[in-house]
């Protein structure tokens, strides 16, 4: 008998006894924080065991089911599976032990036609009612009914001892005996492990447990039974593995074509997370870093590190989905329908993961082998730890953790104290992520690792729109499951059409949008680790994580950018061309309205060598070349000449963007298809930024033509302002600076003249030291540097043996000086020295000669007390 013929008779039998046949719920449980997913078919009739009925009292279902808890179990028994169906029957306050048993027996042995000398049942070793009705309506003899205590015959396990509170009751099972020819007579089915399979589970709910252990009645009793779709298929079949029956047939076909060389077991395994995997994500649990869509992210990389383990290279699970399309499609039409979408979100989990075992696992190695090469009596506990973090953080398996430490020949005493210490790791993370978690159902909700998550899927070189799905979202760096109206935020998508900054290039900008409403607009993206990070605020609706948004970059925006990035590129090949092959990127700045190019080169560009770099990268963007981008091997791209910035780390595998025949470069940012798209390029600036290290700055496309229109009004400014034709500015402004120099030098003699009348002033408020020798001190008004240095060399040769400390103050500046004759010199005494003590008063740094120092800053309100302050210092530290 086929399962979906069994499905059927199932619900058909009861809805002959009064029952209202009622579809499966989905997966994930509505309204019930306590567990994951639904893991029992009574979970959708909470309300209704609760004693609020609503349109029947009797319902069966056939419902889908997942549990992680025996997770470790499946493919090792014959049995255990993450998702199955559960076929139940339930009465709310309606009938009770005596229907319940007597149906279950008509249904397996009159509807089914189960031989009624191979069902065997247990009953609560206190529950003598239902022991009677067995003995009594149903004919069975005592021998065939197991007395079992609370821990398996009662509902939740042993809740009479141990809690929780709450609705409960005992259990009656009904086994298939798969070895009747044994002849023997157990006393528990477990006594003879493989000869009985528990098939229907009736459990009896009539208690509220109270604390102490007190079980109260409850006013209207309840039935809620469950039998594993697949066991009872296994039965009817034929068949003692879940795994031989019609359902599973397909899908191990599947399994075998795409994938060979694969034990029996991890066959097993595959067929089993592959039924939940597209059950789950057809209920929408999409694959994440937290709760439902973490488990459904590890079954997914459970099952590809089995494939990739097995010497496969490329992604093949999400070929597994029509199998079970095929196997399950009739009884659950979504999943048809949703097939092609499920294959699409398991191949994106797959490649992220094959690019995460890439990645890190040489990366692993050789952080082992370099452990190793220190080793120490500390070494197995750093290893252990080492390795957790490769779990924790990049999400690796432990088989493939395994299979590092392998490749890296680690000792096995070592390798099995690094394994004590990882599972010590790992059984605190558990625990602590137990005692933070709200789920206290039977699923296990704890996180056991917390894969970083893989390289983020950039969608942006050629689109500006994407779809993707929400992973995470932080606030305050503080990890959250949805944001509202005006939180400032931080999202991550799988994919995204988002540039993240890098290579010189500012983040995009935009809009990510909900699906189903929510708007949050994107002010920055940023990278971290290589994932691409949006940054904003929530400006309408509400989003949260798994779920299906649309992020549109500021086009405009990102044009703007384009158009500064391929520039640099102009740029470089021209100040090649212009100044020679020894020009080198040092860094690079690429933003909306603006681009800065750093490189080496000896000295400053001339005004004649930089109109030259102009006007060469403009004739490149009047030539519209083409502009090609690439990806080939990096052996390959440097023997093509493609140049390099020093500053980034590249892969095996490199993109090149070659422009015409004069530019070809390794980069991964965002550029246009045609240099003329540029339109024009305007050199704003030049200057050198360290010795050897030169900086342009330029503009493009509209940016460059608004510098270009606002130079010339300003230019027609000085004009008016000069009263002369734009043509004569530039005689009449050589005249006016050359008049200016000379008024500023006449000016400055005035003042000095004047200043001079100060001095003698200044000598004889000048205090004595000892050998003669004077400490002069004075803060000047609104004067530079340079008129405040005449004044120390004034005082100092009216001074035969003095050290002098002055101050001067402008509007924006603070000035220190100090300086040392030469007497004073030779004794020890150093005008660096003091000015160095002395300059962190004004918050400045200072420098100079023995004879002579000075320091400055912006602190002018703290100059006359520096002097007051330089003035005590001396006196105190100094020995003459």
């Amino acid at each position: 008998m086929k399962t979906s013929e069994i499905r059927k008779k199932f619900l058909e039998f009861f809805k002959s006894k009064g029952h209202t046949i009622v579809d499966s719920d989905s997966l994930v449980p509505k309204d019930d924080p306590t567990v994951l997913f639904t893991t029992a078919g009574m979970q959708q009739f909470k309300r209704q065991f609760l004693g609020h009925i609503d349109e029947y009292t009797r319902a069966t279902t056939s419902q889908k089911c997942l549990r992680t808890d025996d997770l470790e179990e499946v493919g090792e028994t014959d049995f255990h599976h993450t998702f199955f169906e559960m076929l139940g029957n339930f009465s709310f306050g309606d009938y009770f032990k005596k229907e319940a048993i007597n149906w279950a027996w008509e249904f397996l042995t009159k509807e089914l036609k189960i031989p009624a000398d191979r069902l065997w049942v247990s009953v609560y070793e206190e529950d003598s009612e239902a022991e009677q009705i067995w003995k009594t309506d149903i004919k069975l003899s005592d021998e065939r009914i197991f007395k079992l205590g609370g821990k398996s015959n009662f509902w939740p396990s042993n809740a009479k001892e141990n809690g929780p509170n709450g609705p409960c009751g005992p259990c009656s099972e009904i086994f298939y005996d798969y070895e009747p020819e044994k002849g023997t007579i157990p006393k528990d089915p477990d006594d003879e492990p493989g000869r009985f399979s528990e098939v229907w589970n009736l459990v009896f709910t009539q208690f509220n447990r109270q604390d102490g252990g007190v079980l109260e009645p409850l006013p209207g009793k309840n039935i809620d039974t469950g039998m594993g779709l697949e066991r009872l298929a296994a039965v009817l079949q034929g068949k003692k593995c879940n795994f031989d029956i019609d359902l599973f047939e397909p899908i191990l076909v599947a399994v075998n074509k795409e994938v060979s060389g694969l034990a029996t077991k991890q066959q097993r395994i595959i067929a089993d997370h592959m039924r939940a995997v597209v059950f789950g994500i057809t209920d929408g649990v999409v694959p994440s870093n937290e709760g439902r869509g973490y488990i459904m992210k590890k079954l997914i990389i459970d099952i590809t590190d089995i494939v990739l383990r097995a010497g496969h290279t490329k992604p093949v699970i999400y070929k597994l989905v029509p199998a079970v399309v095929k196997s399950m499609g009739d009884a659950y039409p979504d999943i048809v329908k949703k097939a092609d979408n499920i294959s699409d979100i398991i191949l994106s989990v797959e490649k992220a993961y094959i690019r995460v075992r890439q990645e890190r696992m040489p990366q692993l190695k050789k952080e082992i082998q370099e452990l190793l090469e220190k080793k120490t009596a500390q070494t197995p506990d750093d290893l252990g730890t080492l390795l957790f973090t490769y779990r924790d953080t990049y999400g690796l398996t432990r088989p493939a953790i395994e299979e590092t430490l392998n490749e890296a020949n680690v000792p096995e005493d070592i390798r099995k104290q690094a394994l004590v210490k990882f599972d010590d790791n790992m059984r605190k993370q558990q625990e602590q992520s137990r005692a933070g978690s709200k789920m206290t159902g039977d699923v296990f909700a704890g996180d056991e690792l917390k894969i970083s998550l893989p390289k983020t899927d950039f969608l942006g070189y050629k689109e500006s729109y994407g779809t993707g799905t929400i992973l995470v979202l932080f606030i305050n760096n503080v990890r959250v499951e949805e944001v509202h109206p005006g939180d400032q935020v931080k999202v991550v998508l799988d994919k995204t059409p988002f540039y993240a900054e890098s290579g010189g290039q500012v983040g995009d900008t935009g809009e990510i949008c909900g699906d189903k409403g929510g708007r949050i607009r994107i002010t920055d993206t940023q990278k971290n680790n290589d994932v691409f990070v949006h940054m904003g605020v929530v400006e309408e609706g509400d989003l949260v994580t798994d779920q299906l948004v649309h992020a549109q970059v500021d086009y405009d925006r990102r044009l703007a950018i384009m158009r500064n990035h391929t520039a640099t590129h102009l740029l470089q090949a021209a100040l090649r061309e212009v100044l020679g092959d020894h020009v080198q990127q040092q860094g690079s700045m690429v933003a909306e309205d603006r681009l800065r190019f750093d490189f080496t080169h000896p000295k400053a560009i001339t005004m004649d060598e930089l109109l030259a770099i102009e006007k060469r990268t403009n004739e490149m963007v009047r030539a519209c070349d083409t502009i090609v981008k690439e990806y080939l091997p990096l052996e390959e791209a440097k023997k093509r000449g493609a140049l390099a910035f020093f500053a980034e780390k590249y892969g095996k595998t490199v993109r090149v963007v070659t422009i015409g025949d004069y530019s070809k470069e390794f980069c991964g940012g965002t550029h246009l298809s045609s240099t003329g798209e540029i339109g024009l390029i305007k050199v704003t600036g030049e200057n050198a930024i360290a010795q050897g290290i030169r900086r342009i700055e330029a503009k493009t496309g509209f940016f460059a033509w608004e510098y270009t229109v606002e130079e010339h009004q300003q230019l027609e400014q000085v004009a008016q302002g000069l009263k002369a034709p734009v043509a004569e500015v530039v005689e009449r402004v050589q005249a006016q600076t050359q008049r200016i120099k000379q008024l500023e030098k006449d000016l400055e003699k005035f003042r000095f003249e004047s200043l001079k009348n100060l001095v003698d002033n200044i000598l004889n408020s000048a205090e004595s030291l000892q050998s003669d020798a004077k400490l002069v001190t004075y803060c000047f008004q609104d004067i530079d540097m340079g008129l405040l240095r005449q004044m120390a060399d004034l005082l100092k040769k009216k001074s035969k043996s003095a050290i002098i400390v002055l101050g001067a103050k402008t509007m924006e500046n603070a000035s220190l000086l100090v300086s040392v004759s030469d007497d004073l010199v030779k004794k020890g005494v150093n005008a660096r020295d003091i000015i160095n003590e002395v300059a962190p008063l004004i918050d400045g740094k200072g420098g100079g000669r023995p004879q002579l120092a000075q320091a400055g800053s912006k602190q002018v309100t703290k100059i006359d007390g520096a002097v007051k302050e330089a003035n005590k210092i001396i006196k105190e530290k100094l020995t003459i």
